[in-house]
């Protein structure tokens, strides 16, 4: 796939130096500007995969990681990498909000504060236009003091997105990002995941096949800690290559 913004080449995981690879030998491409999903039963490995993607599995201790990813052609796991840089340009949204226990405009100012951004104006900026992304500012512009605990679960999952995109990442990674909402919410999220790939690449987890149809121009599927097949999300659900998915998909299993 040309105008991959994410590659990985025979990635493989362990959590330890003796146990079994969560993860085994797979490469794929994520295209710049898209949405792709990953998709596969429970335990399959995609949400470990997805956590390699921007090193969040370095918290584990012990964890070995062979093969290569690669963030615009260079290699995230290099020594020389600042693992702090590389979450910047890589954001995550998890499966369920996680707001900071400030306000709703301290949330989405906290990563640029962090970065060292002390101008009000420029700060007031950049909470606007990440809650205007996130399709969340028309609902909260006269609540920007409340606590972000406050707003409902697909308003504080919008605001976990704002918070996201706040420090200009370039690649957002998204782990069941609906999973614990309604369908009303999932529906506001999965249009935001639509409008966010004209900005960003998005890279997305899903348990719900359906979802992954509507939102994602890419899907991979995942089998016990394999990639099985990837490409583009029409073929993948209509004529998929590999019987696996076939059956996955029309449920005969998963």
């Amino acid at each position: 796939m040309d105008g991959a913004k994410l590659k990985t080449e025979s990635l493989s995981m362990a959590y330890s130096a003796n146990a079994p690879y969560a993860l085994k030998d797979i490469s794929v491409d994520v295209a710049e500007n898209s949405v792709m999903a990953f998709i596969g039963p429970s335990g399959c490995g995609k949400s470990t995969f997805l956590r390699c993607l921007n090193r969040m599995n370095d918290f584990v201790g012990g964890v070995r990681v062979e093969g290569r990813v690669l963030l615009d052609g260079s290699d995230i796991y290099a020594p020389e990498v600042d693992v702090t840089a590389l979450r910047r340009k890589v954001g995550m949204v998890f499966q369920r909000p996680n707001p900071f226990p400030f306000s709703i405009r301290e949330n989405v100012a906290y990563g640029q504060k962090l970065l060292g951004e002390r101008n009000k104006s420029r700060l007031d900026e950049i909470v606007e236009s990440s809650l205007s992304s996130a399709g969340l500012w028309e609902e909260v512009r006269d609540r920007l003091n409340e606590p972000a605990v406050s707003l409902s679960g697909g308003q504080q999952q919008r605001l976990c997105i704002a918070r996201a995109i706040a420090v200009s990442p370039e690649v957002l990674l998204m782990d069941e990002p609906t999973s614990a909402l309604d369908p009303l919410a999932t529906a506001r999220i999965e249009e935001l995941v639509r409008e966010l790939k004209k900005d960003y690449t998005v890279a997305i987890v899903t348990h719900n096949m359906q979802q992954a149809a509507r939102i994602s121009d890419a899907t991979a599927f995942f089998l016990m800690g394999e990639l099985v097949e990837a490409g583009p999300t029409t073929g993948i659900f209509t004529t998929p290559s590999d019987p696996r998915t076939e059956d996955y998909i029309t449920g005969r299993f998963g």
